[in-house]
C-alpha cells in the first residue's frame, strides 16, 4: 500500500509542476509577441534594484497596515513552504519528516517551530485581508473601485481561503503528529508550539483512536501537498502571478529618470536629415533599409515585452490609481485598469493562438476594445502611478505609446492639442500670435 501512495505521489508531483511549467511556457510566449527591449545595461544597478524592491518589499511600507500584512504573508508564505522540499522526500521514499536526520533533534525543533509562528501570522493576515476586503469595504481593494469588479474581486479572496486553508491543513497536521508521537507511534521530532496550544486540547477532547489520528495526520498531509500544486497552476489565472514575476518585472525596470520619453528611431533618422545641409532628402533609400516601425501602440503587438511582462507583474493593488489625479478628479482613466485590461487583452491573443497554431486578426485592438481614448487623454503623465507601483510597473508607458500612435498615425489629437502644435510649427511657440509679437507684453 505505502508503494501505491509513492507512485501516486510522484504522478501528482510530475503532473503539478509539469502544468505550471506548461503555463509559465504560455506566458513567456505571450510576452515574447511584444516587441524587443534592450534592458540589459547597468546589470549591478537591476540586481540592486530586484533585490531591494522584490525581495526586501521595499515600496510596500509606503502604506504601513497593508504593507506589513502583506510582508508577513510573503515572509511565512514563502520560508514555510521551505517545507515542501521534506514533503516531496517523504512523498517520493516513503519518509516521514525526513529533514529531522539532517538537521538533528535541536535544529529540527527550532526549524519546525518557526515555521508554525510563521503559519499563525499568515493565517491572521489573511483573516485582516479578507476582513479589509469584504467587510471594511477599503475602496482600493474591494467591489467599491468602479475598475475592480467581477473576477478581480473573485480571486482575490479565492487565493485568500486557499492559503487559510493550506495553513489550517498545516496545524492540523502538526496537531495529528504531536499526538502520535506521545503515543510512541511516530518517533518524536519536532516542535509545535501554535498546535500544543490550540489544536492539540480539541484533539484530546474527543480522544480519538490512533488509527483516526493517523488518517488525519496524512489526510491534511495529503491536503496540504495536492493544495500547493492547486496553487501553483492557479496562478496562471490569477492576480497572483507577481509572486513570480515581480522579480524579472524589477530586474527589467526602466531605471531612466521619470519623465524621460523615449525617442522613436525613425523619428531622430528624418531630424537628422532635417538638420543635414548636405543631405539629399529626395534620395532613394539603401536597398537594405528598414520600412519606418508603426508609430505608438494601437495593439499588444506594438508594445515592447517589459510593458507586456508589466501587464502580467500587476498585483492590482490599487495603489496606483488611489494615487492617480486624474481618476481623484473624476475622471476615467485608472492606471490599474490600463494593466489589467493589457492583460485581458494579451491573454485573448495567447488563446487565439493556441486555438488556431498562430494569432488570426479577431478585429480586435487594444486600443478602443479594452482602453478608451477618453481613459488615454485623461492622463496627466505625472508619473504618480509609476511612483506608487510596489514593483515597478510603468502604466504611464503605455498610455504615452498609445497617445503617439493616436496623434501620429490617426491624427486623433483633441483639438487644444493640435492648435498648440500647429503653433508651435508655425510660430516657433504654443500660442497663437507672430514670434515678432512676442515681447509685446514687456511693453504694456
Amino acid at each position: 500500500m505505502q508503494y501505491l501512495d509513492n507512485i501516486l505521489f510522484v504522478i501528482l508531483l510530475v503532473l503539478g509542476f509539469g502544468l505550471f511549467f506548461k503555463g509559465l511556457k504560455e506566458i513567456y510566449r505571450n510576452i515574447q509577441l511584444g516587441r524587443p527591449v534592450n534592458r540589459s545595461d547597468r546589470r549591478k544597478e537591476r540586481w540592486q534594484t530586484m533585490s531591494r524592491v522584490a525581495l526586501g518589499q521595499s515600496k510596500m511600507g509606503k502604506r504601513p497596515i497593508a504593507g506589513f500584512l502583506h510582508v508577513l504573508v510573503y515572509v511565512g508564505f514563502v520560508i514555510i513552504n521551505i517545507e515542501l522540499v521534506e514533503i516531496i522526500i517523504d512523498g517520493t521514499f516513503g519518509t516521514h519528516r525526513f529533514l529531522s536526520t539532517l538537521m538533528g533533534h535541536t535544529l529540527y525543533g527550532a526549524f519546525t517551530a518557526t515555521l508554525e509562528v510563521l503559519a499563525l501570522l499568515v493565517l491572521v493576515a489573511v483573516v485582516l485581508f479578507f476582513i479589509r476586503r469584504n467587510i471594511l469595504h477599503v475602496k482600493r481593494v474591494s467591489s467599491t473601485a468602479k475598475d475592480l469588479q467581477g473576477w478581480a474581486i473573485s480571486d482575490a479572496n479565492i487565493i485568500l481561503i486557499i492559503e487559510f486553508a493550506l495553513m489550517m491543513a498545516f496545524f492540523k497536521m502538526n496537531s495529528a503528529d504531536f499526538l502520535l508521537q506521545q503515543r510512541g507511534v511516530f518517533h518524536e521530532v519536532g516542535s509545535f508550539p501554535i498546535s500544543q496550544l490550540f489544536m492539540v486540547p480539541i484533539f484530546d477532547v474527543f480522544n480519538f483512536s490512533d488509527g483516526f489520528l493517523m488518517f488525519v495526520e496524512k489526510g491534511a498531509w495529503w491536503f496540504h501537498f495536492v493544495g500547493i500544486l492547486v496553487f501553483m497552476n492557479y496562478l496562471y489565472f490569477s492576480k497572483h502571478l507577481h509572486i513570480i514575476f515581480a522579480f524579472p518585472n524589477t530586474w527589467y525596470a526602466n531605471l531612466e529618470p521619470k519623465g524621460k520619453f523615449n525617442n522613436l528611431e525613425s523619428v531622430t533618422k528624418e531630424i537628422k536629415l532635417m538638420m543635414d545641409p548636405n543631405a539629399d532628402p529626395y534620395a532613394a533609400p539603401a536597398a537594405d533599409a528598414e520600412p519606418p516601425a508603426k508609430f505608438g501602440a494601437e495593439d499588444v503587438f506594438d508594445l515592447n515585452q517589459v510593458q507586456l511582462l508589466n501587464a502580467y507583474s500587476c498585483t492590482e493593488c490599487g495603489r496606483c490609481t488611489s494615487s492617480c489625479p486624474a481618476n481623484i478628479t473624476g475622471k476615467k482613466l485608472s492606471p490599474r485598469k490600463i494593466m489589467m485590461s493589457t492583460r485581458d487583452r494579451i491573454e485573448e491573443v495567447g488563446k487565439n493562438i493556441n486555438k488556431n497554431g498562430k494569432f488570426v486578426d479577431d478585429g480586435k485592438k487594444l486600443l478602443g476594445d479594452y482602453i478608451t481614448k477618453e481613459e488615454l487623454w485623461a492622463c496627466t503623465s505625472c508619473n504618480a502611478c509609476v511612483e506608487e507601483c510596489p514593483v515597478l510597473i510603468d502604466p504611464l508607458s503605455i498610455i504615452l505609446e498609445m497617445r503617439r500612435f493616436m496623434v501620429m498615425e490617426q491624427s486623433a489629437a483633441p483639438q487644444e492639442l493640435n492648435l498648440m502644435m500647429s503653433n508651435i510649427e508655425n510660430n516657433a511657440a504654443p500660442w497663437q500670435y507672430n514670434q515678432a509679437d512676442r515681447l509685446n507684453w514687456a511693453n504694456d
